[in-house]
């Protein structure tokens, strides 16, 4: 969020030229390589990618696809989930979660989030299956993994299929599984505001099983197993050659990038952490004790009054955003399904609070401190 200024300083909320500046000739080198030989669908590059992606996750097959919210479609596509079928996912997500069950003819099954890390409440998603419950769809958001191990033993103890939104938690790490390896698929996005960002669109479909990878294949080509043979429905959820050369150069640097956030987050958490607050005037991120477990691909504060911090922050030059302000249930398009305020109070009340911080690989110390030293002068105000 922009605003008149008290002071000349400005930290962006995202620099994306920082972190390409230093990549600028390989980028270039990669670029020209595809412009030469041409096949700017699928290719080498693409299949180069696929599996550098599938090493990095510790998974067996990888499918690179035209975006994150196609990577959802393909995933409930290749499961066969249709009419009739519901699947149980978050109301607090970006839309796309849910966008990709009604696009396939399915029925979402809210469960209200855990209220300290605002990710799915596993404790919850039992209750919720029924006899038409065909996969839980878990959300890793803002970088934070979920709690996979009871979901998976839920989901092989009553026959239902895994589907991971990785979108936002590309290479974070736990119990020894990365995003994207627990579940029967894994969907990731390279947005490029993503841990892992291109240069426009792209996704990734990950999967544990040779047969659910051959479908995944050939639904991202209509269906087509081999030319003009469409075995399924599908469509054009085709990865392009450009985007996975560029994605290529940035692929190794992933793991550093991953690390330098969780270094400002912790910069972040200290600075909050020594104010000593009394309630809940400022709620941080709560991180399991799990060291790689949160990529914060944003670092999501919470309060009571978000107009006003984010006004103050705002004059003193410091952009940010709010992800998300209304949760899936309470989008206009679903208002003729019968939800009502309060049917998801968690997530509705992490709605109206949620505030997200300026965090990137490349964002200067100094600069995380300084908006930590602001969002400090507003909580000495006083309410």
């Amino acid at each position: 969020m922009k605003g008149p200024q008290l002071v000349g300083r400005r930290v962006p909320f995202m620099d994306l030229g920082a972190q390409h500046r230093p990549l600028s000739a390989a980028l270039t080198d990669a670029f020209e390589r595809v412009l030469q030989h041409g096949r700017f669908v699928l290719g080498p590059e693409v299949a180069e990618f696929e599996a550098n992606c599938a090493a990095l996750l510790g998974v067996p097959h990888a499918v690179g696809v035209s975006s994150g919210s196609d990577a959802l479609v393909v995933a409930l596509l290749a499961l066969g989930v249709g009419p009739g079928d519901e699947v149980i996912t978050t109301p607090f997500t970006f839309f796309a979660t849910v966008e990709s069950i009604l696009r396939v003819g399915a029925s979402p099954v809210f469960v209200d989030i855990d209220e300290s890390t605002m990710l799915l409440d596993v404790k919850r998603v039992e209750a919720a299956c029924s006899e038409r419950t065909r996969v839980v769809l878990p959300v890793h958001l803002f970088g934070q993994l979920v709690d996979m191990d009871p979901l998976r033993q839920l989901c092989d103890r009553r026959g239902l299929w895994l589907v991971e939104d990785c979108a936002q938690a590309f290479g974070a790490r736990r119990a020894g599984f990365a995003a994207g390896a627990v579940g029967d698929l894994g969907c990731f996005s390279f947005f490029p505001a993503k841990p892992l960002g291109g240069f426009g669109d792209g996704g990734l479909v990950t999967c544990r099983a040779p047969a659910l990878a051959e479908r995944v294949r050939a639904l991202r080509v209509h269906g087509a197993l081999s030319v003009h043979e469409h075995e399924h429905l599908g469509g054009n959820f085709r990865l392009d050659a450009l985007q996975a050369a560029l994605l290529g150069v940035k692929l190794p640097h992933l793991l550093a990038y991953n690390r330098a956030r969780r270094e400002r987050a912790a910069v972040y958490s200290a600075c909050f952490a020594a104010l000593n607050l009394a309630g809940d005037r400022l709620i941080w991120p709560a991180v399991a004790d799990v060291a790689d477990a949160h990529v914060f691909s944003q670092y999501t504060v919470r309060v009571q009054d978000r107009t006003a911090l984010r006004h103050h922050l705002g004059e003193r030059g410091v952009d940010t955003a709010v992800y998300y302000p209304r949760p899936a249930h309470l989008q206009p398009c679903l208002a003729g399904d019968g939800y009502e305020v309060g049917d998801y109070p968690v997530a509705e009340l992490a709605a109206r609070q949620v505030l997200s911080l300026p965090i990137y690989p490349e964002l200067p110390l100094e600069d995380v401190r300084y908006v930590a030293d602001c969002v400090r002068s507003w909580l000495l105000k006083g309410p």
